[in-house]
């Protein structure tokens, strides 16, 4: 079983999405406006109304080292539980930096060095966008620099040696590096920085030479789209139809990846299953941001895209489930998520923790913080079923193992764990922020 093509789910929308506007005119961008950032053929993907698209063999060869991934029966975690639920589970940690991002990260740095580009710049939360991004620049002999929110830098250092390892350039944001981020510095020297921050700087460095490009771990179309080598695969593995689809959300990558081909059979019929988001309660922009047009960084160098949004400007707490990060929801998904296609809630993060620690006491894998969201769902719902009997199907994803992330477990263990939730005026002293 080998994905031969990535699906986009826009071709089965009832209604096209919103288009990114420019900030300045207010029309819908051009792909002259996106040349400066991203190599053409990933603008003509960002953009496509074609339902499939042929991953290039390059790609897949790489893809080989670790596609297809497992889909797990979690029958020890059933059994914890005492519920009728059966519960699978797809696993990206076994990728080459122990997450789901490779799976854009490598076709982003094809398309690239097949434009002649010589250097990738980015932004990380958590690093696990930063390490694969870092990877598959490797594979393809680019440079790579990368801007790492400061809460994860400071937390999380053997991600930042992972991609030190493979050859990246790091840099903790806010950073002097760029003039976005000195201005950040100058106005709060001890700000933790945000994801929003963090593109900023990399949005600048890239547009100021010629031979450089952007690459975005989430939230654009065509990331979202390259993620669906997991539900296609998923769709194929799984031995019964699933009752209720859960996945972790922060910028909408791996929920999107699993999802969508999902979603596509339950558009045209086939089957008829739940599908659920899970967001934490510290950066809630389904479930407590706006729909509106905002930027996609803080310093306002992006077009201006229609999202559930927290304000571009807004900063999370830092949390340690720091690839939750991101003020706004995926265009692409905030759209879907309109139609109703979906469902979204948001857990606090010592509920994910305690999901997290009993998934690897019965299962035997750490999972990153992140996915731990999803895990506290499908914990919730599996504990309903074993009151109600209810034997449903339960299909989740974990997204990426734990190991570099121990210092989060332990604070969870010994106690310090807080459960930052964000005030309402907060978010709403960010809203008001929004490009009028």
């Amino acid at each position: 079983m080998e994905a031969t093509r990535w699906y986009n789910v826009v071709a089965d929308l009832p209604e096209p999405p919103p288009p990114p506007l420019h900030p300045g005119t207010r029309q819908p961008i051009g792909p002259d406006d996106l040349a400066p950032l991203f190599p053409m053929e990933l603008i003509e993907q960002e953009v496509s109304t074609d339902r499939f698209v042929t991953i290039p063999d390059e790609v897949r060869e790489i893809y080989r080292l670790w596609r297809p991934t497992p889909l797990i029966r979690a029958e020890r975690l059933e059994r914890a539980l005492r519920t009728p639920a059966r519960i699978y589970v797809k696993y990206e940690g076994v990728s080459p930096v122990g997450s789901h991002k490779t799976n854009t990260a490598v076709p982003q740095a094809f398309y690239n060095a097949r434009q002649g580009v010589r250097r990738l710049t980015t932004e990380t939360g958590a690093g696990q966008w930063g390490s694969a991004l870092a990877f598959a620049c490797a594979q393809f002999d680019l440079d790579c620099e990368i801007w790492m929110v400061r809460a994860s830098y400071d937390q999380k250092p053997y991600r930042r040696h992972m991609m030190e390892l493979y050859g990246a350039r790091v840099h903790a944001s806010p950073s002097d590096e760029t003039a976005s981020g000195a201005k950040v510095l100058a106005e709060s020297p001890s700000s933790p920085g945000s994801l929003g921050i963090a593109i900023s700087e990399a949005v600048e460095r890239a547009g100021a030479a010629a031979d450089t490009r952007y690459a975005l771990g989430s939230v654009l179309n065509h990331v979202l789209m390259h993620q669906t080598v997991i539900g296609e695969e998923a769709l194929e593995q799984l031995p019964e139809e699933p009752d209720l689809i859960i996945g972790c959300t922060g910028g909408g990558s791996n929920f999107a990846g699993l999802a969508l081909p999902f979603l596509r059979e339950k558009m045209a019929g086939g089957i008829s299953p739940r599908v659920l988001a899970v967001e934490p309660t510290a950066c809630p922009s389904l479930t407590k941001g706006r729909y509106a047009y905002d930027f996609g960084d803080t310093a306002g160098f992006t077009p201006l895209m229609k999202m559930h949004t927290l304000g571009h400007d807004f900063i999370p707490d830092p949390i340690h489930a720091g690839g939750l990060r991101y003020h706004g929801m995926a265009p692409l998904l905030s759209h879907m998520y309109e139609l109703g296609l979906f469902e979204a809630v948001a857990k606090p993060q010592r509920e994910c923790f305690e999901a997290g620690v009993l998934f690897a006491r019965t299962q035997g894998i750490i999972p990153a913080p992140e996915p731990t969201h999803a895990l506290a769902a499908t914990v919730e719902e599996a504990r309903r079923c074993a009151e109600t009997g209810e034997s449903k199907v339960i299909l989740t994803a974990v997204c990426g193992h734990g190991h570099l992330d121990m210092t989060a477990y332990d604070r969870y263990m010994s106690g310090e764990l807080e459960d930052p939730d964000v005030p309402a005026e907060r978010i709403e002293a960010a809203l008001a922020r929004l490009p009028g």
